[in-house]
């Protein structure tokens, strides 16, 4: 079974050549796996991602190994790795942690957020907007990131955000950029989280960002 591991779910890029050649090709599995595109009981091999990834067999290796201590994969001898079953449960757990962690952070950030803050963010979402007008998957990826981060800085909580990032690595981003219709949804949740934070109404704040896993989420399963 031939894979396209340069893509992600819907993506046409193929992954970014960082010097941690490993951490990118486990991001990409990693990503399809949690999205649905490789289903369990597919074989991953190492002779052929690396081909597929232009890259060479060591770090697929590594990658695979990681993966395999996830719980993503499993080792079968004389075969290669297969996809373990992710269950709908193993998709609620992975965003109600990004969910959780992401609204401690956006209620800390409402109560130390300013008016230039706020129009920085608002900023942002307009760029969203934008990318989402445009169906420009790659941009709205980029901007939906550029606002979590932006609220992660007002919020202060370097510890928090360093977990979340840890979370995030499970979400399959360029799935949810390329849906229009989550992309109007989460410039909608954004256009609320502002307001909330603009009238200090910080539990509002929380449970908006924590809305927006919950969405991410329900997308997810539609597709696995």
């Amino acid at each position: 079974m031939s894979l396209d591991l340069t893509r992600t779910a819907s993506s046409k890029q193929p992954i970014l050549r960082r010097p941690q050649l490993s951490e990118d090709v486990a991001v990409s599995i990693r990503r399809r796996i949690v999205a649905g595109a490789l289903k369990p009981g597919t074989f991953v091999r190492i002779d052929e991602t690396a081909a597929e990834l232009g890259v060479s067999a060591t770090p697929v290796r590594e990658a695979l190994v990681s993966l395999r201590g996830e719980g993503l994969l499993e080792s079968v001898p004389h075969r290669g790795y297969r996809v373990v079953e992710l269950t709908q449960q193993d998709i609620d757990d992975i965003f109600w942690l990004q969910g959780t962690i992401a609204a401690a952070l956006a209620e800390r950030a409402s109560r130390r957020v300013t008016a230039e803050h706020l129009q920085q963010l608002t900023t942002l979402n307009d760029d969203l907007r934008d990318a989402v007008t445009r169906a420009d998957a790659d941009a709205v990826e980029r901007c939906e990131f550029e606002f979590h981060r932006a609220i992660n800085k007002i919020a202060g909580g370097t510890t928090l955000a360093w977990f979340l990032l840890g979370a995030v690595k499970y979400t399959p981003t360029h799935l949810h950029a390329s849906d229009t219709d989550w992309g109007r949804r989460a410039v909608r949740g954004h256009e609320e989280l502002i307001e909330a934070m603009r009238r200090a109404d910080h539990r509002a704040a929380g449970e908006l960002m924590r809305h927006q896993f919950t969405d991410a989420a329900t997308l997810v399963r539609s597709f696995s």
